[in-house]
C-alpha cells in the first residue's frame, strides 16, 4: 500500500518507520523539513517534501499526524486530492468539532476518514501504543495496523467522538494527577503515605462506571456539606506549608452545585446517575 504521512514529528515517524518495516511504499510531507526528518527519510530512500500537493492523488491512505491546529486543513486539502477509494486517518489531538468538520468534508469527497485518538506515550510503546478509532475509515486503519500488534479499540462513533474521550479522560487523569501531587506531598509530611494508600483501598473494590456514577449522583444531595469538607481539607494542607492549587477549584465546582441548588432545589429523589445528570443540565 502506499501510503502519505503527513507531519512527520514523534507521531509521523514512529508509524512512518514500523509501516516501512512492513513492506508499505511511504510518501513523507512536513511543512519544516529538519535533519531528523531528513535522517528518517534517508534510512527509506525518501526525499520528504515540504507541502501537500498533486502527488497524494498517488497515495492509496493519508495519515495526519501534524499539530492539532493545522490537521483540519490538511485533512481538508487532502480529501481534495486523493482517490475515492482511499481514506485517511487523523492522529491529532484536535478539537473534536474539527475533526467533525473535516469528516464531513471527507464524505462530500468520497473519502473514508479515521478518528484516531492516541492514548498513551509514544515514545514509550512506539507503534504498540493504544489507539481509539472513529468513524468510517476506522476498519481500514485498524486493518492497516494488526499486523504491527497496535492496541487498536474501534468504537461504533463517528468521527470526533474518539478525541472527545480522550480530552474527557484527560479531565480525569491529569485532575487525579495533580490531586494525588498535592496528596502525597502532604502524607508524606505527616508520616501516614502508607496508610492512606489503605485508606483509599476501597476505591479499587468495584468498577470505575460505578465510582463514577455513584460521585455525581450522590454530589447534587451532598453538595453543601461536601464544600465545607473541601474548605477544611484545604485549610488543613495550607497550615502544613502546602497551600493547594487544586482545591480552590475544586470548591468552586460544589459551590455552584450549591447555589444552584437554591435557585432550584430538587423536587424528586435523586436515585440514578441520569436523575442527577438531568438536573444538572438543567441548571
Amino acid at each position: 500500500m502506499k501510503i502519505a504521512i503527513i507531519g512527520v514529528g514523534e507521531v509521523g515517524s514512529c508509524f512512518a518507520e514500523a509501516l516501512y518495516g512492513q513492506g508499505h511504499e511511504l510518501l513523507l510531507c512536513d511543512n519544516k523539513i529538519t535533519r531528523r526528518i531528513e535522517t528518517v527519510a534517508s534510512r527509506m530512500g525518501l526525499t520528504p517534501v515540504e507541502e501537500v500537493g498533486a502527488w497524494v492523488r498517488d497515495a492509496d491512505a493519508v495519515i495526519v499526524s501534524t499539530t492539532g491546529i493545522e490537521s483540519k486543513a490538511v485533512s481538508m486539502q487532502c480529501a481534495e486530492l486523493l482517490r475515492p477509494d482511499a481514506w485517511l486517518a487523523d492522529f491529532t489531538t484536535a478539537h473534536p468539532d474539527d475533526k467533525r468538520a473535516a469528516s464531513a468534508h471527507a464524505h462530500q469527497c468520497s473519502v473514508k476518514y479515521a478518528d484516531v485518538a492516541i492514548m498513551g506515550g509514544i515514545s514509550l510503546t512506539h507503534a504498540k501504543t493504544p489507539l481509539l478509532v472513529a468513524g468510517d475509515g476506522a476498519a481500514q486503519l485498524s486493518a492497516l495496523l494488526a499486523p504491527l500488534s497496535s492496541a487498536i479499540r474501534v468504537i461504533d462513533r463517528p468521527a470526533g467522538d474518539a478525541v472527545a474521550l480522550k480530552l474527557l479522560r484527560s479531565v480525569f487523569t491529569k485532575g487525579m494527577e495533580a490531586l494525588g501531587v498535592e496528596m502525597l506531598l502532604v502524607a508524606e509530611q505527616q508520616g501516614v503515605r502508607e496508610q492512606l494508600y489503605e485508606v483509599l483501598s476501597d476505591i479499587d473494590d468495584g468498577p470505575i462506571r460505578n465510582f463514577l456514577d455513584m460521585v455525581v449522583r450522590t454530589h447534587v444531595i451532598h453538595a453543601a456539606r461536601r464544600s465545607h469538607e473541601v474548605a477544611q481539607a484545604a485549610e488543613q494542607m495550607a497550615s502544613l506549608g502546602h497551600p493547594s492549587r487544586v482545591l480552590p477549584g475544586v470548591r468552586d465546582r460544589f459551590e455552584a452545585t450549591v447555589h444552584a441548588l437554591g435557585r432550584r432545589p430538587i423536587q424528586q429523589e435523586v436515585s440514578t446517575v441520569d436523575d442527577a445528570l438531568d438536573w444538572l443540565r438543567s441548571v
